[in-house]
């Protein structure tokens, strides 16, 4: 199985041996703040990611599944997310 948004492709498996609970991913993007904004806006309950700055000059945002499976969005060309 997999999910998409624009150009960045997520492969899903559930096969022994391909990955453990609490792996973690970081994905580069732009426009990270209209995404910040899109998922917002569906009001989920249990998670309402922000963005926030790092030290060494990226602005990150990070959503965790019920897993603890953790997706970070980074965007790091200097600019505004």
């Amino acid at each position: 199985m997999q999910i998409s948004k624009d150009r960045c492709i997520l492969h899903l498996s559930e096969h022994h041996g391909d990955c453990r609970p609490g792996a973690a991913m970081r994905i580069e993007t732009t426009g990270l703040e209209a995404f910040q904004q899109e998922l917002a806006t569906k009001q989920y309950r249990y998670a309402r990611p922000t963005i926030e700055a790092t030290s060494w000059g990226s602005h990150d945002m990070s959503v965790t599944d019920p897993f603890g499976n953790r997706l970070t969005f980074t965007h790091t060309d200097g600019t505004q997310p």
